[in-house]
């Protein structure tokens, strides 16, 4: 059976091409009917932050990537490297082991990332590495390792790096590097895992397209039902509509927050209209569905009213949700005072 594994480092957020691979491996194994494993490499103690373990768990499952096995902590294994370590050879003076020239066991005993990702593998029975091309130098490597275990090594596969506009590796000093900076912009889970599926394997490096994963979010907030568009802002349902033309969480936040405070009082330029409105709001529900409120939107267009200046009067805006929806957004009392 096919075996994968996704191995991150807990040295912050998930970087975007790190969440890349760990999509690539959940979907060659759901299309091989195989396993996938989740596993920490955490052998690099000096690089490691704290906290940011149990941070890419949850972010594995932000994005709707389970797995079926683990999370496996190759610090607990470390008994096991240091076995597999001495079929190898012994220590030199300094205490340090080397296969070829490259160090697997650390002067102060520690394995190093070499060893311990070959004998995790090995032990895990993992079928196919699926890793960025990054690592590409250390497969010969890992290899040998394998292979001077007495072990057939399991098949590698790279693919691309997401590569900024210079060509380099994205750089986590940007904010869309990472998926903690992802969120922090807005941008929906559901568009972050459409985008990296549209990627799939890519042979060679691919620039970030930032605009195409912008469109991505404004279809996946499309897609979410009222409440639960609501819900990603923590906002009461009935704002479900006017967050409609958010394009990215961060705006539909920004909606509910103008919805939930009054504006500041002015001096209306249409008070009739204003007059209007509450007279077509008194005898209505005190929260309004959504044909109620395009029926008052209709009446107020019939005699002429002026609904820029009703907008105004509710939001402090000239511009934003639907008027309509706006009157759903705000229970009777709430609009009634704003329009007083």
């Amino acid at each position: 059976m096919v075996r994968v594994r996704f191995a991150p480092s807990p040295t912050g957020s998930l970087h975007l091409g790190g969440a890349l691979t760990a999509v690539a491996n959940r979907r060659f194994a759901d299309e091989r009917g195989g396993a996938f494993v989740l596993r920490i490499d955490d052998t690099d103690v000096e690089r490691e932050v704290a906290g940011a373990g149990e941070e890419i768990l949850g972010e594995l499952e932000w994005l709707g990537i389970a797995w079926d096995e683990g999370p496996v902590r190759q610090s607990e294994r470390r008994e096991r490297h240091l076995d597999a370590a001495r079929q190898i050879g012994a220590p030199d003076e300094d205490g340090a082991l080397r296969f070829g020239h490259t160090t697997i066991v650390r002067a102060d005993g520690r394995p190093t990332y070499h060893l311990a990702s070959v004998v995790d593998d090995l032990d895990l029975g993992i079928t196919h590495v699926i890793r960025g091309q990054d690592l590409l130098p250390s497969t010969e490597l890992h290899q040998a390792i394998a292979h001077a275990l007495g072990a057939e090594p399991p098949e590698y596969v790279h693919h691309g790096l997401i590569v900024g506009d210079d060509g380099r590796k994205l750089s986590k000093r940007e904010q869309a590097a990472s998926l903690s900076g992802l969120r922090e912009l807005g941008i929906p889970p559901e568009a972050v895992r459409a985008y990296l599926e549209e990627l799939g394997l890519p042979r060679g490096d691919v620039h970030f397209d930032e605009a195409r994963l912008r469109r991505l979010a404004v279809d996946a907030l499309g897609a979410l039902p009222d409440e639960e568009l609501a819900a990603r802002v923590d906002a009461p349902a009935r704002l479900g509509p006017a967050l409609r033309g958010a394009r990215d969480l961060v705006e539909a936040r920004v909606v509910a927050e103008q919805l939930a405070t009054a504006p500041p009082a002015q001096e209306s330029r249409s008070p009739e209209t204003l007059d209007r409105f509450r007279e077509l709001r008194e005898p209505a529900p005190d929260e309004l569905d959504k044909d109620t409120a395009k029926a008052i939107v209709r009446e107020l267009k019939a005699v002429g009213g002026d609904l820029r200046a009703l907008r105004v009067a509710l939001t402090g805006a000239e511009r934003g949700p639907e008027l309509w929806a706006i009157l759903v957004a705000l229970p009777r009392a709430e609009a009634l005072a704003r329009t007083g």
